[in-house]
Protein backbone atom coordinates (compact mmCIF):
# COMPACT_ATOMS: atom_id res chain seq x y z
CA UNK A 1 0.00 0.00 0.00
CA UNK A 2 2.77 2.61 1.07
CA UNK A 3 4.54 1.70 -2.20
CA UNK A 4 1.46 2.43 -4.17
CA UNK A 5 1.10 5.76 -2.31
CA UNK A 6 4.72 6.61 -3.30
CA UNK A 7 4.53 5.54 -6.86
CA UNK A 8 0.82 7.40 -6.99
CA UNK A 9 2.83 10.62 -5.01
CA UNK A 10 5.96 10.54 -7.36
CA UNK A 11 3.51 10.63 -10.24
CA UNK A 12 1.51 13.90 -9.59
CA UNK A 13 4.97 15.71 -9.14
CA UNK A 14 5.88 14.86 -12.48
CA UNK A 15 2.79 15.79 -13.76
CA UNK A 16 2.86 19.18 -12.05
CA UNK A 17 6.19 19.61 -13.46
CA UNK A 18 5.20 18.48 -16.96
CA UNK A 19 2.30 21.52 -16.48
CA UNK A 20 4.90 24.03 -15.25
CA UNK A 21 7.14 23.36 -18.02
CA UNK A 22 4.08 23.50 -20.64
CA UNK A 23 2.86 27.06 -19.34
CA UNK A 24 6.38 28.22 -19.79
CA UNK A 25 6.53 27.18 -22.93
CA UNK A 26 3.13 28.49 -23.33
CA UNK A 27 4.01 32.01 -22.11
CA UNK A 28 7.16 32.23 -23.51
CA UNK A 29 5.25 31.20 -26.89
CA UNK A 30 2.88 34.31 -26.27
CA UNK A 31 5.66 36.77 -25.35
CA UNK A 32 6.83 35.64 -28.98
CA UNK A 33 4.04 36.31 -30.31
CA UNK A 34 3.05 39.42 -29.26
CA UNK A 35 6.76 40.72 -30.27
CA UNK A 36 6.48 39.45 -33.74
CA UNK A 37 2.61 41.05 -33.82
CA UNK A 38 3.94 44.41 -31.97
CA UNK A 39 7.36 44.19 -34.65
CA UNK A 40 4.83 43.59 -37.42
CA UNK A 41 2.31 46.98 -36.00
CA UNK A 42 5.72 48.18 -35.91
CA UNK A 43 6.18 48.28 -39.64
CA UNK A 44 2.79 48.44 -40.34
CA UNK A 45 3.20 51.99 -39.18
CA UNK A 46 6.30 52.43 -40.56
CA UNK A 47 4.87 51.14 -43.54
CA UNK A 48 2.46 54.04 -43.50
CA UNK A 49 4.32 56.48 -42.91
CA UNK A 50 6.88 55.90 -45.90
CA UNK A 51 3.13 55.57 -47.93
CA UNK A 52 2.55 59.29 -46.60
CA UNK A 53 6.06 61.09 -47.12
CA UNK A 54 6.46 59.25 -50.66
CA UNK A 55 4.41 62.19 -52.16
CA UNK A 56 5.74 65.35 -49.60
CA UNK A 57 8.42 67.67 -51.38
CA UNK A 58 12.16 67.40 -49.73
CA UNK A 59 11.81 70.90 -48.81
CA UNK A 60 8.50 70.66 -46.74
CA UNK A 61 9.46 67.89 -44.91
CA UNK A 62 12.76 70.26 -44.03
CA UNK A 63 10.61 72.84 -43.09
CA UNK A 64 8.75 70.73 -41.25
CA UNK A 65 11.93 69.44 -39.57
CA UNK A 66 13.28 72.78 -38.63
CA UNK A 67 9.96 74.63 -36.93
CA UNK A 68 9.24 71.26 -35.18
CA UNK A 69 5.96 70.91 -36.96
CA UNK A 70 6.30 67.37 -37.91
CA UNK A 71 5.90 66.68 -33.86
CA UNK A 72 2.44 68.47 -33.75
CA UNK A 73 1.01 66.00 -36.72
CA UNK A 74 0.45 62.94 -34.82
CA UNK A 75 -1.06 64.75 -31.53
CA UNK A 76 -3.66 66.63 -33.99
CA UNK A 77 -4.48 63.33 -35.74
CA UNK A 78 -4.98 61.60 -32.19
CA UNK A 79 -7.35 64.63 -30.90
CA UNK A 80 -9.00 64.64 -34.17
CA UNK A 81 -9.58 60.67 -33.51
CA UNK A 82 -10.73 60.76 -30.21
CA UNK A 83 -13.10 63.36 -30.69
CA UNK A 84 -16.80 61.97 -31.73
CA UNK A 85 -19.01 63.83 -34.11
CA UNK A 86 -22.37 64.82 -32.82
CA UNK A 87 -25.17 62.23 -33.56
CA UNK A 88 -28.77 61.41 -32.59
CA UNK A 89 -29.73 58.61 -30.21
CA UNK A 90 -32.99 58.09 -32.46
CA UNK A 91 -33.73 59.56 -35.58
CA UNK A 92 -37.50 60.85 -33.83
CA UNK A 93 -35.19 62.45 -31.42
CA UNK A 94 -33.63 65.67 -31.37
CA UNK A 95 -29.57 65.94 -31.06
CA UNK A 96 -27.94 66.65 -27.91
CA UNK A 97 -25.45 68.69 -28.15
CA UNK A 98 -23.53 70.65 -25.21
CA UNK A 99 -24.39 73.96 -23.94
CA UNK A 100 -20.38 74.95 -23.68
CA UNK A 101 -20.26 74.77 -27.43
CA UNK A 102 -20.83 77.88 -28.99
CA UNK A 103 -23.00 77.28 -32.17
CA UNK A 104 -22.56 78.98 -35.08
CA UNK A 105 -23.36 82.73 -36.41
CA UNK A 106 -24.88 81.10 -39.67
CA UNK A 107 -27.01 77.75 -39.42
CA UNK A 108 -27.85 75.80 -42.38
CA UNK A 109 -31.41 75.22 -40.91
CA UNK A 110 -33.37 74.44 -44.30
CA UNK A 111 -31.30 73.59 -47.12
CA UNK A 112 -31.81 76.13 -50.30
CA UNK A 113 -30.25 75.64 -53.43
CA UNK A 114 -27.33 77.57 -54.04
CA UNK A 115 -27.49 80.74 -56.29
CA UNK A 116 -24.84 80.56 -59.31
CA UNK A 117 -24.59 84.12 -60.18
CA UNK A 118 -22.83 84.63 -63.80
CA UNK A 119 -21.39 87.44 -65.18
CA UNK A 120 -21.84 87.87 -68.89
CA UNK A 121 -18.43 89.81 -69.79
CA UNK A 122 -16.38 86.39 -68.07
CA UNK A 123 -18.81 83.68 -68.64
CA UNK A 124 -17.85 81.59 -72.34
CA UNK A 125 -21.64 80.26 -71.84
CA UNK A 126 -22.87 84.03 -73.08
CA UNK A 127 -20.38 83.73 -76.20
CA UNK A 128 -18.32 86.63 -76.97
CA UNK A 129 -18.54 90.29 -77.72
CA UNK A 130 -19.54 91.55 -81.16
CA UNK A 131 -18.27 94.92 -80.93
CA UNK A 132 -19.13 95.97 -84.07
CA UNK A 133 -23.01 94.46 -84.24
CA UNK A 134 -23.89 95.98 -80.64
CA UNK A 135 -23.14 99.22 -82.30
CA UNK A 136 -25.02 99.11 -85.47
CA UNK A 137 -28.06 97.39 -83.39
CA UNK A 138 -27.79 100.31 -80.55
CA UNK A 139 -26.96 102.79 -83.11
CA UNK A 140 -29.96 104.36 -82.56
CA UNK A 141 -29.18 105.81 -79.14
CA UNK A 142 -26.85 108.13 -80.18
CA UNK A 143 -27.86 109.11 -83.33
CA UNK A 144 -31.65 109.87 -82.61
CA UNK A 145 -32.50 109.24 -78.56
CA UNK A 146 -29.62 110.76 -77.13
CA UNK A 147 -29.57 113.94 -79.22
CA UNK A 148 -33.76 114.61 -78.85
CA UNK A 149 -33.29 114.09 -74.88
CA UNK A 150 -30.30 116.70 -75.54
CA UNK A 151 -32.69 119.34 -77.24
CA UNK A 152 -35.72 118.58 -74.23
CA UNK A 153 -33.30 119.67 -71.93
CA UNK A 154 -31.70 122.84 -73.34
CA UNK A 155 -35.68 123.84 -73.70
CA UNK A 156 -35.91 122.91 -70.12
CA UNK A 157 -32.83 124.86 -69.20
CA UNK A 158 -34.32 128.27 -71.19
CA UNK A 159 -37.71 128.12 -69.12
CA UNK A 160 -36.65 126.88 -65.59
CA UNK A 161 -35.67 129.82 -63.17
CA UNK A 162 -34.08 127.86 -60.51
CA UNK A 163 -30.53 127.87 -60.22
CA UNK A 164 -30.07 124.32 -58.72
CA UNK A 165 -32.60 123.08 -61.64
CA UNK A 166 -30.32 124.54 -63.96
CA UNK A 167 -26.96 123.40 -62.86
CA UNK A 168 -28.43 119.97 -62.28
CA UNK A 169 -29.36 119.56 -65.87
CA UNK A 170 -26.30 121.45 -67.31
CA UNK A 171 -24.28 118.36 -65.96
CA UNK A 172 -27.14 116.45 -67.59
CA UNK A 173 -26.11 117.98 -71.04
CA UNK A 174 -22.84 117.67 -70.60
CA UNK A 175 -22.80 113.84 -69.95
CA UNK A 176 -24.62 113.72 -72.89
CA UNK A 177 -22.20 115.42 -75.18
CA UNK A 178 -19.42 113.15 -73.33
CA UNK A 179 -21.27 110.01 -74.72
CA UNK A 180 -22.08 111.59 -78.40
CA UNK A 181 -18.42 112.61 -78.76
CA UNK A 182 -16.79 109.18 -77.05
CA UNK A 183 -19.09 107.52 -79.71
CA UNK A 184 -17.99 109.38 -82.83
CA UNK A 185 -14.46 108.58 -81.55
CA UNK A 186 -14.97 105.14 -81.38
CA UNK A 187 -16.85 104.92 -84.62
CA UNK A 188 -13.68 106.47 -86.61
CA UNK A 189 -11.49 104.07 -85.11
CA UNK A 190 -14.05 101.10 -86.35
CA UNK A 191 -13.81 102.40 -89.37
CA UNK A 192 -10.24 103.06 -90.26
CA UNK A 193 -9.74 98.86 -88.33
CA UNK A 194 -11.85 97.80 -90.63
CA UNK A 195 -10.73 99.49 -93.68
CA UNK A 196 -7.16 98.08 -93.03
CA UNK A 197 -8.35 94.84 -92.44
CA UNK A 198 -9.90 94.66 -95.71
CA UNK A 199 -6.77 95.60 -97.35
CA UNK A 200 -4.73 93.16 -95.48
CA UNK A 201 -7.07 90.43 -96.57
CA UNK A 202 -6.73 91.16 -100.00
CA UNK A 203 -3.05 91.22 -99.24
CA UNK A 204 -2.88 88.14 -97.82
CA UNK A 205 -4.44 86.90 -100.69
CA UNK A 206 -1.77 87.28 -103.08
CA UNK A 207 0.83 86.07 -100.49
CA UNK A 208 1.63 89.19 -98.36
CA UNK A 209 2.05 88.84 -94.42
CA UNK A 210 -0.71 90.62 -92.23
CA UNK A 211 0.38 93.74 -90.55
CA UNK A 212 -1.95 94.91 -87.38
CA UNK A 213 -1.99 98.79 -86.63
CA UNK A 214 -0.41 99.70 -83.44
CA UNK A 215 -2.62 102.12 -81.23
CA UNK A 216 -0.12 105.67 -82.31
CA UNK A 217 -0.71 104.36 -85.72
CA UNK A 218 -4.94 104.35 -85.09
CA UNK A 219 -4.19 107.58 -83.46
CA UNK A 220 -2.34 109.34 -86.47
CA UNK A 221 -4.80 108.14 -88.89
CA UNK A 222 -7.59 109.79 -86.61
CA UNK A 223 -5.73 112.95 -86.84
CA UNK A 224 -5.50 112.81 -90.77
CA UNK A 225 -9.14 111.93 -90.86
CA UNK A 226 -10.14 114.99 -88.56
CA UNK A 227 -8.05 117.39 -90.16
CA UNK A 228 -9.65 116.51 -93.99
CA UNK A 229 -13.17 116.71 -92.56
CA UNK A 230 -12.41 120.30 -90.70
CA UNK A 231 -10.88 121.15 -93.95
CA UNK A 232 -14.13 120.22 -96.14
CA UNK A 233 -16.37 121.49 -94.18
CA UNK A 234 -13.99 125.45 -93.95
CA UNK A 235 -13.38 124.98 -89.96
CA UNK A 236 -10.19 124.37 -90.24
CA UNK A 237 -9.07 127.41 -89.48
CA UNK A 238 -11.59 127.95 -86.65
CA UNK A 239 -10.43 125.06 -85.24
CA UNK A 240 -6.16 126.38 -85.34
CA UNK A 241 -7.27 129.62 -83.49
CA UNK A 242 -9.01 127.70 -80.82
CA UNK A 243 -6.17 125.06 -80.29
CA UNK A 244 -3.84 128.05 -80.21
CA UNK A 245 -4.96 130.04 -77.19
CA UNK A 246 -5.77 126.83 -75.36
CA UNK A 247 -1.93 126.40 -75.75
CA UNK A 248 -1.14 130.25 -75.18
CA UNK A 249 -3.31 129.97 -72.15
CA UNK A 250 -1.05 126.73 -70.83
CA UNK A 251 1.88 128.54 -71.38
CA UNK A 252 0.54 131.39 -69.57
CA UNK A 253 0.16 129.79 -66.68
CA UNK A 254 3.98 128.70 -66.55
CA UNK A 255 5.09 132.36 -67.30
CA UNK A 256 6.13 134.59 -63.90
CA UNK A 257 4.92 137.53 -62.86
CA UNK A 258 8.19 139.39 -62.12
CA UNK A 259 11.97 139.00 -62.40
CA UNK A 260 13.33 137.48 -59.65
CA UNK A 261 15.59 140.14 -59.28
CA UNK A 262 13.35 143.00 -59.52
CA UNK A 263 11.34 144.36 -56.05
CA UNK A 264 7.89 144.65 -55.41
CA UNK A 265 8.52 148.62 -55.08
CA UNK A 266 10.48 149.53 -58.27
CA UNK A 267 8.75 150.89 -61.19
Amino acid sequence: MGNHKRFSGGGGEEEEEEERESTSSENDEGSESETESESESVSGEELEIERELADVPFEELQRALADGSHLSAPLKKKKFATEKKPSRANKNRPMEVSSKIRPKKFREVVQVPKKVVRDPRFESLCGTLDTEGFRKRYNFLYEVQLPAERQKLQEMIAKSKNPDVISELKSHVSWIDKQLKSDHNKATESKILSEHIKKEKEAAKIGKKPYYLKKSEIRNRKLVQKYNELKDAGKLDSFIEKRRRKNASKDHRYMPYRRPGESSGAK
